[in-house]
């Protein structure tokens, strides 16, 4: 169908659908975040989202909380209802087996499990399904999931602060704080809502963070995000603060890096994973699809101009959420991103502008890197 073809109230359904699975932003990991409203003809009879990993799924959900019979009844789904037993039973036979003769589905499910197979588990069993209604909502729901299935790395989210003239930290390295307190609230519900919560060696050794979530919202959560910290060369001191929070911390370093070292960090608490160089560095994607392996769908990287600088040049962040203070630092102040060879116009990154708003004193804006795009 088209979008035309919808009518007000199915793009009403859905909207509910959509605003139910929001709920699972911060507790969902791995699994996607999805909603589900079911109706018959005098509307909404029951609705549920999907809480956590290993409990009940939308549909289900949805179907334990209904009010009435559900039979011959419409359910809005924003992601395609699964068709396999994982650790819960097939959304696609519950609700075939509850007598639904109507399925509204946002998109499909790029998960191999999935793709495809729950709608035609529907369709064969004379449920009418119809898809692609507020897909591009769907979508933005779930980046890191959608992109872990597609492409086998996690979706990656780059937060960086900055004064109105575009410095992070004074030239000694003094940056706290250069945002608002609201800002600063802000950037702990990206990180609650994260699977893991990423940085360099170089800024756990200027600036000592702790990397935790620390907001209402991390109550959700059944475990932290998993810190992660690039260290090539192992320079990370076991007192540090990251080293003894609450969670996982993984240390990504070379493979040739010191015994010694690696075995003193393992004694604070870190599990060190060892990695090929890739120009005397990490390999930054080797780090992603191990991170996926371990099935974390949104990375967010807190981290200075260089490790900044060197993902956007792997072209591995897919988003930049800035936070732009009302201030200014001077010239000699540090820059956002360490971009070494950029000495002409036409090698400059371009940026798509997707939101910007006003969070406290604070100015935020939402960019996407256009990799390979030149005016």
């Amino acid at each position: 169908m088209t979008q035309a073809d919808f009518t007000s109230s199915d793009y009403e359904y859905m909207a509910r659908a959509l605003r139910l699975a929001k709920q699972g932003q911060y507790s969902t990991d791995p699994n996607p975040r999805v909603g589900c409203v079911i109706t018959d003809s005098d509307g909404v009879i029951g609705e549920g989202w999907h809480v956590r990993a290993g409990e009940g799924h939308a549909e289900v959900n949805a179907l334990q909380a209904a009010s009435r019979d559900v039979q011959g009844a419409t359910a809005y789904v924003t992601l395609e209802p699964c068709s396999h037993h994982g650790r819960t039973p097939p959304c696609s036979q519950a609700l075939f087996d509850a007598g639904v003769k109507r399925v509204v589905v946002a998109m499909p499910d790029p998960n191999p499990l999935v793709s495809g197979q729950g709608i035609a588990m529907l369709q064969q069993a004379g449920v009418n399904v119809e898809t692609g209604l507020l897909m591009q909502q769907a979508e933005a729901l779930n980046p890191g999931y959608l992109k872990r299935m597609r492409d086998g790395r996690p979706w990656v989210r780059c937060k960086l602060a900055m004064s109105l003239d575009g410095r992070t930290a004074m030239a000694s390295g003094e940056s706290k704080w250069i945002t608002s307190a609201q800002a600063r609230e802000d950037v702990h519900r990206l990180r609650t809502r994260s699977s893991v919560i990423m940085t360099g060696s170089g800024t756990v050794l200027s600036d000592n963070p702790s990397m935790t979530a620390r907001c209402v919202e991390v109550e959700q959560r059944s475990e932290p995000p998993l810190r992660v910290v690039i260290d090539s060369q192992l320079q990370s001191s076991p007192q540090a603060a990251i080293f003894r929070q609450p969670g996982e911390t993984r240390v990504y370093t070379l493979a040739d890096s010191s015994p010694k070292r690696k075995a003193v960090l393992q004694e604070a608490g870190a599990e060190v994973v060892m990695l090929p160089a890739k120009e005397s560095r990490v390999d930054l994607h080797a780090v992603m699809h191990d991170l996926a392996d371990l099935q974390m769908n949104e990375v967010m990287v807190e981290a200075g101009a260089g490790l900044a600088g060197a993902m956007l040049q792997a072209g591995l962040i897919d988003e930049l959420v800035i936070y732009v203070a009302p201030k200014l630092m001077g010239d000699s102040a540090r820059g956002l991103f360490h971009l070494p060879g950029l000495e002409k116009m036409a090698q400059s990154v371009e940026l798509q502008i997707d939101d910007v708003r006003k969070v406290g004193t604070d100015w935020r804006f939402t960019v996407r890197p256009e990799y390979g795009v030149k005016n």
